[in-house]
This record gives C-alpha cells, sequence and structure tokens, in this order.
C-alpha cells in the first residue's frame, strides 16, 4: 500500500509540472495586460472556442484527474474522490488561465476551464471504477510480475520508460535523437543531394539505446528478452511518429526523422544489448553509468553547437505554438532522463547478482 501511495503521488505531482510547462511556456514576457480575470470569464465563447483547443484542453486533464483519482480512492469514498478531484482539477485550471494573463504569447479562456474541468471529473470518474476492477488488476499484476522484478526499484524504473517513451514520440526528432535534423524534407523515396553523415549523431543515438537497454536489463525477469522489449519500444516510438507526423506535419516530412545516423546507431546499439545481456547485473551498472554520463556531456555538445534555428519548424503545418511547447519539453526530457537514470542504477546497485544467461 505504501508503494501505491508513493508511486501515484510521484506521478501526479509529476503531471502537475507537466501542466503547468506546457500551459506557461516559454515562461518569458511577464506583464500586465489590461485585463481582469473575472472578464475573461465572462468572455462569449465563441471568442476563445475553437474544436481542436476544447478536445486537447479536455483530454489533457484526464490523465490528471485519472492520477489524483487513484491516489486519494486508497483512503476516502468514491463520491468524496470524485468532488475533490474535480475541484482541485478546476483549482489547477484557474490557477493557469489566471497566470497566462501575464504571458503575451498565451491566451486565457473560459472554455479552457470548462473543457479541463470536465477532464479531471472525466478521468476521476474513470479511476473509482477501474479500482474496483479485481480481475484487471490481476491480470496487470501477474502481466508485470511475469516479465518485471517485484521490486520497489522497479516503479521507478516504469516511470523512467514512460518518461523515456514520452519524449521520444515528436515527429520532429530523428530516432533516438534530440535535435532537429538539419536535412530538406523530401518526398520519400525520392533521390536527393547527399548529405554527409555525422558520427556525432550517430554516438548519441548509440548511447541513447544503450542507455535504454541498461535501463531494461534493471527491470526484466529474463536479460535474454532485451533486444525484443527493445525492439517493440523502438517499434512503437516509430509508429507514434509517423503517426503523428501524418496528422502533423506536411507529407513530406513523414520520414523526417529517418537517417543514416540513426540507423546506424540503432544497428550498433541492439547489438551491444545483445552481448550486454549475458553479463551479470552488476556490470550492467558499470556500463549503464558511464554512458549516462557520455550521453549528458554529447547531448548538451550537440546543443551548444546546433547551428541557426530549428530547420524543422519549416515544416510544421499548424497549431506551431503547442509544438514548440512540447518540442522545448522533450529537450528538458533528454537533458534530465540521464541523471535519473543515474539515479536508479544507484539505487539498484545492491540487486541480487544475476548469473550469467
Amino acid at each position: 500500500m505504501s508503494r501505491r501511495i508513493r508511486l501515484s503521488s510521484l506521478l501526479s505531482a509529476g503531471y502537475v509540472l507537466f501542466i503547468s510547462y506546457a500551459s506557461l511556456s516559454p515562461f518569458s514576457g511577464w506583464r500586465e495586460q489590461g485585463i481582469a480575470f473575472h472578464e475573461v470569464i465572462d468572455l462569449p465563447w465563441h471568442l476563445t472556442y475553437t474544436p481542436f483547443d476544447a478536445l486537447l484542453n479536455f483530454a489533457s486533464y484526464i490523465p490528471l484527474g485519472l492520477l489524483l483519482g487513484f491516489r486519494l480512492r486508497l483512503n476516502l469514498p468514491g463520491w468524496l474522490v470524485i468532488l475533490l478531484v474535480t475541484l482541485l482539477g478546476s483549482l489547477l485550471s484557474a490557477s493557469m488561465e489566471y497566470l497566462q494573463m501575464y504571458l503575451p504569447y498565451r491566451t486565457s479562456s473560459n472554455v479552457d476551464l470548462l473543457t479541463n474541468t470536465l477532464g479531471s471529473a472525466v478521468g476521476c470518474l474513470l479511476a473509482v471504477s477501474v479500482i474496483n476492477w479485481t480481475n484487471l488488476y490481476q491480470h496487470l499484476h501477474t502481466w508485470r510480475n511475469h516479465f518485471f522484478h517485484e521490486t520497489p526499484q522497479t516503479d521507478l524504473g516504469l516511470g523512467l520508460l514512460c518518461l523515456w517513451l514520452f519524449g521520444q514520440i515528436n515527429p520532429a526528432l530523428p530516432m533516438l535523437g534530440n535535435l532537429f535534423v538539419n536535412d530538406i524534407a523530401q518526398q520519400p523515396f525520392v533521390a536527393t543531394v547527399a548529405i554527409p553523415f555525422h558520427p556525432l549523431s550517430a554516438l548519441i543515438v548509440l548511447c541513447n539505446l544503450v542507455m535504454l537497454g541498461s535501463l531494461l536489463l534493471t527491470l526484466l525477469r529474463n536479460p535474454r528478452h532485451i533486444t525484443l522489449a527493445a525492439l517493440t519500444l523502438l517499434s512503437s516510438v516509430a509508429l507514434c511518429k509517423f503517426v503523428t507526423a501524418s496528422l502533423l506535419l506536411k507529407s513530406s516530412a513523414l520520414l523526417l526523422w529517418v537517417n543514416a545516423e540513426s540507423v546506424s546507431g540503432i544497428s550498433l546499439g541492439l547489438l551491444l544489448l545483445h552481448l550486454a545481456s549475458k553479463l551479470p547485473l552488476p556490470h550492467i551498472h558499470y556500463l549503464g553509468m558511464p554512458i549516462a554520463v557520455a550521453y549528458f556531456v554529447l547531448f548538451h555538445y550537440n546543443l551548444d553547437h546546433a547551428a541557426g534555428d530549428d530547420s524543422g519548424t519549416s515544416v510544421y503545418l499548424w497549431h506551431i505554438g503547442h509544438l514548440r511547447n512540447y518540442n522545448g519539453l522533450a529537450q528538458i526530457i533528454a537533458q534530465i532522463f540521464p541523471l535519473l537514470l543515474l539515479y536508479h542504477l544507484w539505487r539498484t546497485r545492491q540487486s541480487p547478482h544475476r548469473s550469467p544467461s
């Protein structure tokens, strides 16, 4: 029970931080704009309403209601949880809309407040309903224990895995990369001018994949599943990239994130992970820790030496503000992930040694 409370509390706090970032980014240009909050509430809905924004705001608060619902349902009756979570979601949304009045790049909206509150309520209703589905919980618990170790460190590891996935599905970033590619977007399978190969980018992709593999090897009960697990995650990322690119980018940019650096880095990384799966668990920590430090250094070096504006912005077709906010969040995840992984590897270093397979 204490582990469930701790995990749900951490996930809820993390999602509140995510909403704050998405709502207030780029955190610059704060100034009074001559409008009061009650005036925003009284505005006609059609002045601040678009179907896409309403759907986006509704959907973005459903996970918040779900996480808070799971957390509070452990101690409180269902009806009170629904009331409290709806109130908390409304207060958080009102705080974000109030602060947005002081940001010239953002727009406060009474429709956003309404849709966010509804999203929190729907998410909480799902949590209160799902938590009573004992058969579902039993199947999930059995599935998890079949593939992953049942330790407190596994909770953090699975959370890091979700964080890594969220940072990778950006359609404008190369596979396992963290900066926009500088290639000119072309139609797939059309001959283009030869582009020089960048070894540093390939090395970053390699380090990123080995970091992911090190994390998986600390979680998996059977290390021989590492190649299949890594390929499954990479395939999921590739599918998400393709779908989101088809929705958000020009058709000529559907495969923008595929390049020679990604392919070579992934191929070599999978080979290294296959070899690493035969090592005892302590050696995995000795491999993962220096790789995480190397990735952290290489990422910042590459970020500092990236010339000019992000060339990938030229392929955006609509709602560029939302995408830029997500791009910034993806870069923050790339910056902190190796540090969080180092912490996880340090915590799991005392786990029982695994015999070579």
